[in-house]
């Protein structure tokens, strides 16, 4: 199957028909444009506003994917008996077009977040899709839609793939119904705040995600769980959760971010350090373009390790420190001011110009928009 056909694909095998193959026959996308096209905002909050169409796909165990549709953007009809509302068999995905100075559109590494969406979609026992197809659907639905497409150097699209288990049926059981949709929308700022550092609360009376869960993986369910935690943050006057982990107060993730620490280590070195890929981390696409970067430099040490929060209290007290921020597609890269842990309020070093985290950002920012014109071991995907 030629991959411009947009055509979604997967084997199913039926517990009566062990060797049955399924694959969809559907070749062609199929476009159904809006009437009456939207206005588009100039300044919105982030995720509050959708362009104006949408990419669906439905699947089931005995035809497999149905033909692709793009559709005028509009309400979805489901089950009462959903699986995806009574028991989160659902997922999704976030990453961002960006216009770049010559006009073109870019998508930054959207093979990492397919890749990272089938690991997903496995472990929630949602059917296998073609990456490939998913990722050319996508781009007929911007190309579709590209003038919501923002004219600026520091603001992209937002694209958020959804997949989730229709099976209507109450039993708990591996979905035999599915439906893989994609919606665009503004990408305003992501944090509710004018001030520029985040202030975190950290308290290991809460966990994101634990060891066996799927902390690694970009379920809902992970995100929904979280929002108790984050009003108690709120009022105590923090923005975000510092989220920790075990009984020595492992530093994980911040909010929805990736966290990562510049300081000089307990050894004396000069490091970059996030903590590792043990299942309860999200492996952000953000964190891996920070860590492939900052390697290139080969100007401090760059680490995957564990860090706590008396190391991180000892750092503050020695002034070893240099700054702490968070990393993600929706925020980008967003500096930590302070930190409120066991009834102390941690002032943390946070500079805004010269500092490694507004270094990285600029040259992200640099190759998303394809200012930089020299070779780069980061890609994007540019149509």
């Amino acid at each position: 199957m030629e991959s411009k056909s947009c055509a979604a694909r997967s084997t199913a095998v039926t517990k009566d028909r062990p060797d049955a193959t399924f694959r969809s026959d559907a070749a062609d996308l199929v476009t159904q444009l809006s009437p009456t096209p939207k206005t588009k905002p100039d300044v919105v909050d982030f995720g509050t506003v959708f362009t104006d169409h949408m990419l669906t796909v439905e699947w089931n165990a005995n035809e497999g994917w149905q033909s692709p549709l793009i559709r005028p953007f509009g309400n979805l009809s489901l089950h009462p008996a959903c699986s995806a509302l009574h028991y989160g068999v659902q997922l999704f995905e976030g990453l961002k077009v960006y216009r770049g100075n010559d006009g073109r559109l870019r998508l930054f590494r959207p093979i990492l977040n397919m890749s990272r969406m089938a690991k997903s979609a496995e472990r929630a026992c949602l059917p296998a899709f073609d990456q490939s197809e998913l990722l050319e659907c996508i781009r007929r639905l911007i190309e579709i839609d590209q003038d919501w497409v923002p004219h600026s150097d520091s603001a992209g699209l937002y694209i958020r793939p959804t997949f989730i288990g229709t099976e209507p049926s109450l039993g708990v059981r591996k979905p035999a119904h599915a439906l893989l949709y994609v919606i665009l929308c503004h990408a305003g700022s992501y944090f509710d705040t004018e001030v520029r550092a985040l202030s975190l609360w950290a308290d290991p009376k809460y966990t994101r995600a634990w060891k066996g869960g799927t902390g690694d993986c970009k379920m809902g369910g992970n995100y929904g769980g979280t929002l108790f935690a984050q009003y108690e943050a709120g009022s105590c006057g923090c923005q975000q959760v510092l989220w920790l982990y075990g009984e020595d107060h492992q530093i994980t993730e911040a909010g929805t971010m990736n966290i990562f620490l510049h300081w000089i280590n307990e050894d004396g070195d000069e490091e970059l350090a996030t903590p590792p890929l043990d299942g309860i981390i999200l492996p952000g696409v953000t964190r891996l373009s920070i860590l492939e970067l900052t390697k290139k430099w080969e100007e401090v040490k760059v680490s995957e390790r564990y860090v706590t929060m008396g190391q991180l209290c000892s750092a503050l007290q020695q002034q070893r420190l240099m700054e702490m921020f968070g990393s993600g597609t929706a925020c980008r890269i967003c500096p930590v001011g302070s930190v409120v842990y066991q009834g102390k309020h941690l002032e943390l070093p946070c500079q805004e110009k010269h500092s490694l985290s507004s270094r990285i950002a600029t040259e992200l920012a640099d190759i998303q928009v394809s200012r930089l014109t020299r070779a780069r071991t980061i890609a994007t995907s540019t149509f």
